[in-house]
């Protein structure tokens, strides 16, 4: 069918309609709240970025923030708006200070876009300005202005007070998850010493940077004390665990990279030739780099971002006369590393030993990790093992962030996600029974449990996240006792193996219907007892309830909607008080008599539940 194409099918969208029909390119993906790379966190993100810029830029040492449900409230005491370009500032794109480098150096706002943003996402949003003793309000609804009011006498303290809630036209039935907010402001703190920012009440600050956010992600001591550098616009901390992966926290200006960039590749590739040069041999780089953890920050001027959430560096220089990043970090790590290991011969000590041990690691399982990576190319492809996605994560195409591997077991589960799927971003691994027991094994497991080698294969994780193929990981089991068992040794595989996949927010649990109760007009799917009992109520006592025992009993046509538009996803979350080993041991050593007595004291606990 032949569409025709002329002047009036050109259009030219407005600011806020523009941001409207494509939030994607400004804030990534949407979401509801459940992963950290959230639109609605995004928004905050944005609008705290503003307020964190003025104390870098010596304004303010105290931001206060207030969640009220769906309402946020951000107050800085910087040096306020100027009040007659309040308007252009919260609704004119491509608008801001920051294009001047004498008001604002080293900041991350950059394109004067972001606030326009949670401007038009919200369906609310108040900025107001105190300055010099005056105060200019103005209010916004989904970017269109509503209220602007006069300037007037102000007793407040200079500074900017933003409100906004983010609009469910857009975002749909979405959450705030506190601790993905709180670990938010940990990093905010960790890398603005000094700062102070108060969150419902609780306050963040850090005396000692980056030292305190390797104490906050880590699950046990370093095998060393952690290795401090500081130097003008750059700082590291770093040391080796006892985890298997690589783990980094990366920052630019503030802003936590999570994809990496230029300037974490200059410090893998520094670090290893500067570690190899002070023990005069040449190691392999993943024995120098397995199980470090880095903490890495560097301030440098006009940052040039792969979008515009800031998640990945691609500059290649420091500033417009300053050196390029790989040489800038090459030069502060090869000196000051180096002096550090001189000076503290027991760390040097204690690392080559990590190194030595790495390295006969490595060796011992060469051979099978051959035979591990042949076995997991025929799966793929031959066996159908993973029935893959288009789009994948560590690629740059608008879907990454949504890209999903789902995990499950059994023949009718796996069909009935693969016949439901979008495609384009969701995968399905199919598991063959229940996976192994794999606490206090070694990794040399991985590669000769055909199910956790092609596990590891399918999300490309063997060397670290860098390369994921997949944004979210998704355990999808039925809800009986064999799905909550085989969801506890997945879990017990990944807190193992790889934890960072679980720190960095990329696994959930597929929550789906439990009941679905109907009548002629209508049908509620309920996920707990107690949604069941009201959706009777609702429909009446005449209702037909259907209880779905497994995924397999899902029709491919009712599925759809609980993987896609009605999707609910559980994160798995580690707080600072979980300590990992801890758990493992409780839930899946062999203290059998005391995790039986656990078992049966909770038992009755949800009896008593139920009864009430």
């Amino acid at each position: 069918m032949s569409v025709g194409y002329t002047e009036e099918n050109i259009r030219t969208l407005d600011w806020k309609e523009h941001i409207r029909k494509r939030p994607g390119m400004y804030i990534g993906k949407l979401g509801d709240g459940s992963s950290m790379d959230d639109g609605i966190y995004v928004l905050i993100k944005e609008v705290l970025d503003n307020a964190v810029d003025e104390f870098m830029m010596g304004y303010g040492k105290i931001i206060n923030i207030t969640l009220d449900e769906s309402m946020v409230t951000i107050r800085d005491y910087g040096r306020g708006i100027p009040l007659g370009k309040l308007y252009d500032v919260a609704s004119k794109m491509n608008t801001g200070a920051k294009y001047d480098s004498r008001v604002f150096k080293k900041t991350v706002g950059l394109n004067g876009v972001g606030i326009k943003a949670v401007n038009a996402l919200s369906s609310y949003f108040r900025v107001e300005s105190f300055r010099e003793k005056r105060l200019k309000s103005i209010v916004f609804e989904r970017g269109q202005l509503v209220e602007e009011q006069k300037e007037m006498p102000s007793k407040e303290a200079n500074g900017t007070l933003v409100t906004f809630s983010p609009d469910d036209e857009i975002f749909g039935k979405f959450r705030y998850i506190p601790e993905y907010l709180e670990r938010m402001l940990r990093n905010y703190v960790y890398l603005n010493s000094g700062l102070t920012i108060r969150f419902n009440g609780q306050d963040f600050h850090s005396k000692n940077g980056l030292i305190n956010l390797l104490e906050e992600n880590m699950s046990s001591p370093g095998l060393y004390p952690v290795i401090h550098l500081k130097g003008e616009d750059i700082e590291i901390a770093m040391t080796h665990g006892n985890q298997y992966a690589e783990e980094y926290y990366t920052f630019v200006n503030g802003q936590n990279t999570t994809q990496g960039g230029i300037h974490l590749l200059a410090f893998k590739e520094v670090f290893v030739k500067t570690v190899r040069d002070f023990y005069k041999k040449d190691f392999d780089p993943s024995d120098i780099r397995s199980s470090v953890i880095v903490a890495l920050s560097i301030k440098i001027e006009e940052p040039v971002f792969e979008s515009q959430t800031k998640t990945k560096l691609g500059s290649k220089d420091m500033g417009p006369d300053g050196p390029s990043v790989r040489n800038f970090i090459l030069e502060f790590l090869r000196t000051s590393l180096d002096n550090y290991l001189h000076k503290n011969p027991e760390t040097a000590q204690k690392l080559l030993a990590k190194i030595y041990e790495s390295e006969k690691e490595r060796k011992a399982i060469s051979g099978i990790k051959k035979l591990a990576k042949e076995r997991a190319k025929k799966a793929n492809f031959h066996n159908k093992k993973l029935r893959d996605c288009r789009s994948h994560y560590n690629t740059n195409d608008e879907q990454r962030l949504d890209t999903t591997l789902f995990i499950t077991e059994g023949d009718s589960a796996s069909g009935s996600i693969t016949k439901s799927r979008n495609v384009n971003t969701q995968a399905v691994f199919s598991l063959k029974g229940k996976p192994l027991n794999s606490y206090g094994l070694t990794k040399k497991i991985v590669y000769e449990n055909e199910e956790f080698n092609l596990l590891q294969a399918a999300l490309n994780i063997e060397d670290g996240l860098e390369n994921l193929r997949y944004n979210n990981v998704v355990i999808a089991t039925d809800a009986d006792v064999d799905g909550m068992h085989i969801r506890l040794l997945l879990l017990t595989f990944f807190l193992q193996f790889f934890p960072d996949l679980i720190k960095n927010g990329h696994l959930y649990i597929l929550q789906t219907p439990l009941f679905r109760v109907r009548n002629k007009k209508e049908t509620i799917y309920c996920y707990s007892e107690e949604e069941r009992r009201k959706a009777v109520n609702k429909i009446g006592q005449n209702a037909e309830i259907t209880r779905f025992k497994g995924l397999g009993e899902i029709s491919p046509d009712e599925f759809r909607r609980f993987i896609r538009e009605d999707i609910r996803l559980e994160p798995v979350r580690l707080r600072k008080e979980d300590k990992m080993s801890d758990l493992l041991s409780f839930y899946m050593g062999k203290n059998t008599p005391v995790r039986q007595e656990f078992i049966i004291d909770n038992l009755s606990f949800e009896e008593e539940m139920v009864k009430l």
